[in-house]
């Protein structure tokens, strides 16, 4: 089945009291081009990432998002600085006998000298971290995939229309061709009775003018090539490989042979559905830009 190459998903998880949230969203690329973006503490699991996108997805920008809200994690620690606060009580109690002053010490009072408190943040667990937040990754990428195939599978329909469509037309082109011989010999035939008269026709003469003629507008080579295109096509998006790149070239092709018909056709009707073949081919086209 294909995929879209647009596409939105997200998923949530916790990882050592970690909340963290991985959402990822496409647009059409040549090519595959990620970029995670990650808090700055967190920049080890970027490359981890990056190979999860690598391994669903082929071709696309995408934009990966990764918060992390660490206020239920516990993971600031506050310490006392024992050797520091044992050198300001004993310096308060020196002042105290000194010069006769209370010894009023509280323990609010003695928190607040400088850096008896410090506050740490607790070490991460790079590994343990970068496996957690793997593993959301990879659900948030079965729900960016799940979204890409239903978009995928419109793509599919439509271009499958627009091949029905193709085809009937083709057929027209088919169906036309010949009676466009037959109103250039009739035409030929009329004209050669005019500026003959009496003299007679020769049979032979206006036999080989419309066979030349036939000749230089036959259109079967290319109806017929047209006809493997489409066959070829349906294989790809029926497939369950990316073709995306391959369904262009193969475009190409379809608007080749629709070009060689409309500068051989000698016909009106013809001229008129070679315009809605190609329109046909043209929408396909755009279609298929989003095809991964």
């Amino acid at each position: 089945m294909i995929k879209s190459m647009t596409g939105y998903g997200s998923a949530k998880g916790t990882v050592d009291g970690l909340e963290i949230t991985v959402e990822l969203k496409s647009v059409n690329n040549r090519y595959l081009d990620a970029a995670v973006r990650l808090p700055r503490n967190f920049l080890f699991a970027e490359e981890l990432i990056k190979a999860r996108v690598q391994s669903h997805i082929s071709r696309g920008k995408v934009d990966v998002f990764v918060s992390v809200d660490s206020s239920q994690a516990g993971d600031m620690t506050v310490k006392v600085n024992e050797g520091l606060l044992k050198g300001y009580m004993d310096a308060i109690s020196h002042i105290a006998e000194e010069y006769g002053l209370a010894r009023d010490m509280t323990a609010m009072s003695v928190s607040r000298f400088p850096d008896v408190l410090t506050v740490e943040k607790r070490e991460l667990d790079a590994e343990a971290i970068g496996a957690g937040i793997g593993e959301i990754a990879e659900r948030a990428l079965q729900d960016f995939d799940a979204m890409r195939l239903r978009e995928g599978e419109k793509l599919r329909d439509d271009v499958l229309s627009r091949l029905e469509t193709i085809e009937r037309l083709v057929e027209t082109v088919e169906e036309k061709a010949p009676e466009t011989v037959a109103e250039y010999r009739r035409r030929l035939e009329q004209k050669m009775a005019e500026v003959l008269g009496t003299a007679g026709i020769d049979e032979s003469r206006i036999l080989a003018e419309a066979a030349l003629f036939a000749d230089h507008i036959a259109v079967d080579e290319e109806t017929v090539r047209l006809r493997s295109h489409m066959s070829q096509l349906r294989g790809m998006i029926n497939g369950n490989s990316p073709t995306g790149r391959k369904i262009d070239f193969l475009i190409q092709e379809f608007n080749r042979e629709a070009n060689t018909i409309g500068s051989k056709c000698q016909n009106s009707q013809i001229a008129h559905t070679v315009v809605d073949l190609k329109s046909e081919i043209e929408k396909i086209r755009e279609q298929i830009q989003n095809i991964e």
